[in-house]
């Protein structure tokens, strides 16, 4: 006689997956190849190699040491040296530069005559990260070389004041390791949606005709919670190993340091991995159709790492997305895991997080037990297999029966043209306030003095940051940094004053918490701004802004002027960064996972016999052109509409965008049926590939810079269409270049839809010699 109880459903359960190569997909090869893209995407830690275009209009022995700095940034490498900046700017646009430099005329001249001119830094702000850090580099080496530049004439022998020269002390990430930051967030955003995706279809496979939900619920004794509980488990042991071997690669591999309480850590990842698990299920158990709630898992979980905050933080967000963040417990596992893996809070400053993850964890089991009691006492009958209708031969009679099943298949016409109408309204909220402002960030002033009281007021004035908070020592102030109450601590020590009346310069110690890159820039970015200018105020004293006096003291501060200007977003707004790149690659994964869906479809109602007709060339070519048909309204509504309802940056010249999405969306297409052509079942194409998306977006170049990235892996990317198309119709929806500036691009995806269109036929033929459905 069969047991009965949690053991003997967990045993059911387990011996289903061996049995089950899709689910063995799920549990195991997807989640390594993730990981092990994630991990060559980001093995290389310390970007260098940024490409800079210099544009030495002097052509000077004092401009030649400029170049010779720039070319020294650790950072960046002088690619190119252009004649003019249309030469430099067409370099950027077309991507052989990340920046360009220019030192005017008459540089050296005015140097040495005391006019502080200007050398322009001008910087790709759509590649957020790659512009950023190229800026840095240059920034920095601007500076050392102006810095080295003779005393002019005259200045010697008159008394300056002293400046503030601001100290910064990086906490939680000195290094300013960007793949630490990066790889401790998107490997768990990576697995959560695979977990939920599980919870789906573990339930939802028992309403199929491949499984019986009756003889479930019996092995469970009759009980809907011993049957869930025991159906969950064995995912759950799976994805809690693969979690813990995420983070060995992330702490042995990349020797990232972890500085807080394990324990708590680990008991988050159980949690998060039991929510996700519940969420999956109850979906499926609502809906009562594996496809649909499949698709309903994708639109909830794929957005979730913006909801977040590891890119754009939570403050700045609006109240709708920091709503529907609250409900998500990946926002709350994230601010545990940056608790206690970067920052190292004591773990009483984490548990408001964690009782939140709790909450969560226990309101979606219970919710999803409360629907399994309804649902398995009358489960779901499992559709009759559907008999495949007259087939239509010939590229037109293809074109019409293709655009007839996307529109009567629920599950196609759900990924195709209803994901992505969602998708557009919800994935934008978390960037809708486009830039972080009024950060908080606490003084602890010990000079007390005139001098410190105008740089307390000229730090809160700045639109970044925001005092928000005056303690009597650092102790507490970094006390406030672990209960997020500050983001930063700016120490005026004793003796500020005096020292800048005796004319030295007046250390200013900055304490910024780094575990969150963009507010640690922004929050770094104020404290610099608001001491400068309050050193340029102390120098000028009572001097009009726009008299002589005042330009001499800016000379007195540096003989030279740096112009960093940000290049096609000029505000440097997150949204209008990630967005456009983003908006992209969700057209490619809800059509490639749509069109593979309907080669599932295709075999389930007419197996072998079907799938050949699909591959016939006419037929694929037909079908290709149905998706076209389909796919370019949301193309229209992404690279159009949308923009203007955001506020983006959009190209006028539509012809070129068409030009490059005729490409991008046939080699997408012939993927998905070359892919279909593999799929026995229509959900195994949405099982395998939702939890790509993350990975594939660092491969592009747009937030991870490419020279970053390993050959091998740059080399492996360009079988994805996304790698070209994202990267080419950014660079003409955002940043003005033409079709000839992206040409490479262009041919790529051409190149694409031949490799795919030839795969997909070949496929079809292998798979035809396959009698025996999975």
């Amino acid at each position: 006689m069969r047991g009965t109880g949690i053991a003997a459903v967990a045993a059911r359960e387990v011996a289903w997956i061996r049995r089950d190569p899709v689910a063995l997909l799920l549990l195991f090869v997807a989640p390594l190849l993730a990981f092990t893209v994630l991990a060559g995407t980001f093995s290389n830690v310390v970007i260098r190699g940024l490409h800079v275009d210099i544009v030495d209009a002097d052509r000077s022995q004092t401009s030649a040491s400029f170049v010779q700095a720039i070319s020294a940034a650790p950072g960046v490498d002088v690619a190119a040296r252009s004649g003019d900046l249309t030469g430099a700017m067409h370099a950027v646009r077309s991507g052989a530069a990340i920046a360009a430099v220019y030192i005017p005329e008459n540089f050296e001249r005015d140097v040495l005559a005391g006019r502080r001119p200007q050398i322009v830094d001008l910087y790709n702000k759509q590649y957020f990260t790659p512009g950023n850090i190229a800026s840095s580099g240059i920034q920095a080496a601007i500076t050392s070389a102006a810095a080295a530049l003779p005393n002019p004439p005259g200045r010697a022998a008159s008394f300056t004041p002293g400046t503030l020269d601001v100290e910064q002390y990086v906490l939680s990430n000195p290094a300013l390791n960007y793949a630490q930051f990066l790889l401790r967030a998107i490997m768990p955003t990576v697995l959560h949606v695979m977990v939920a995706i599980a919870g789906a279809f573990a339930v939802g496979s028992e309403f199929g005709r491949r499984r019986k939900a009756g003889e479930w619920l019996e092995t469970a004794g009759g009980s809907p919670l011993t049957a869930l509980i025991g159906k969950l488990a064995p995912y759950l042991g799976v994805f809690i190993l693969l979690m813990a071997g995420g983070l060995g690669v992330i702490h042995g591999l990349f020797a990232v340091p972890f500085r807080g309480n394990a324990l708590l850590a680990g008991a988050s990842a159980l949690l998060l991995m039991s929510a996700y698990l519940s969420l999956g299920a109850l979906f499926v158990l609502l809906v009562r159709n594996l496809p649909l709630a499949l698709s309903l898992t994708g639109i909830v979980c794929s957005p979730a790492f913006g909801f977040a905050g590891v890119g754009f933080p939570v403050l700045g967000m609006g109240p709708f997305a920091q709503a529907w963040g609250t409900m998500l417990p990946l926002r709350w596992y994230i601010q545990i895991l940056f608790d206690q893996a970067a920052r190292g809070v004591p773990a009483v400053d984490s548990l408001g997080a964690f009782r939140m993850l709790a909450g969560l964890a226990v309101l979606y089991f219970a919710l999803a037990w409360l629907r399994a009691r309804s649902v398995l006492r009358n489960p779901p009958v499992p559709a009759e297999a559907v008999a495949p209708g007259a087939h239509s031969f010939g590229l037109v009679g293809s074109f019409r029966a293709e655009y007839g099943r996307v529109l009567r298949d629920s599950g196609a016409l759900g990924l195709i043209i209803l994901g992505p109408v969602l998708y557009s309204a919800l994935y934008p909220q978390p960037y809708v306030g486009q830039l972080v402002r009024d950060i908080p960030i606490a003084v602890v002033d010990d000079d007390n003095s005139e001098i410190s009281r105008a740089l307390v007021q000229t730090l809160d004035a700045h639109e970044a940051i925001k005092v928000v908070a005056r303690p009597l020592n650092l102790t507490d102030a970094q006390a406030a940094i672990a209960r997020r109450e500050v983001y930063g601590v700016v120490s005026i020590p004793e003796g500020t004053e005096r020292d800048i009346l005796k004319g030295r310069k007046a250390r200013i110690p900055a304490f910024v918490d780094s575990a969150y890159f963009l507010v640690y820039n922004r929050t770094l970015q104020g404290i610099s701004e608001a001491a400068s200018a309050a050193s340029i105020d102390i120098l000028a004293g009572s001097a009009r802004p726009d008299g002589s006096l005042y330009r001499a003291a800016l000379v007195r501060s540096s003989q030279v002027e740096l112009l960093s200007q940000p290049l096609f977003n000029p505000t440097g707004a997150y949204g209008a960064y990630v967005v456009p790149a983003a908006f992209i690659l969700i057209l490619q994964q809800t059509l490639v996972m749509g069109v593979a869906t309907l080669g599932g479809v295709a075999y389930e109602e007419g197996a072998v016999a079907a799938r050949r007709r699909r591959g016939q060339p006419l037929a694929l070519i037909g079908q290709a052109l149905a998706h076209l048909a389909l796919a370019l309204p949301a193309y229209v509504l992404y690279l159009v509409v949308m923009p203007h309802i955001y506020g983006y940056a959009a190209s006028p010249h539509l012809l070129d965008l068409l030009v490059l999405s005729i490409p991008f969306i046939l080699a997408v297409s012939f993927l998905g049926q070359a892919l279909g052509a593999l799929a026995k079942r229509r959900e195994t194409a949405v099982i395998i590939l939702v939890g790509f998306g993350l990975p594939l977006f660092f491969l592009v170049g747009v937030a991870w810079p490419q020279e970053a990235i390993p050959a091998v892996v740059r080399t492996a990317s360009a079988a994805i269409p996304s790698t070209f198309g994202i990267d080419a119709m950014v660079r003409i929806n955002q940043m003005g270049a033409s079709v000839a500036d992206v040409a490479a691009d262009w041919r790529g995806l051409w190149i694409l839809v031949g490799v795919y269109a030839v795969l997909a036929f070949l496929l079809s033929r292998l798979g035809a010699a396959e009698e025996k459905p999975a």
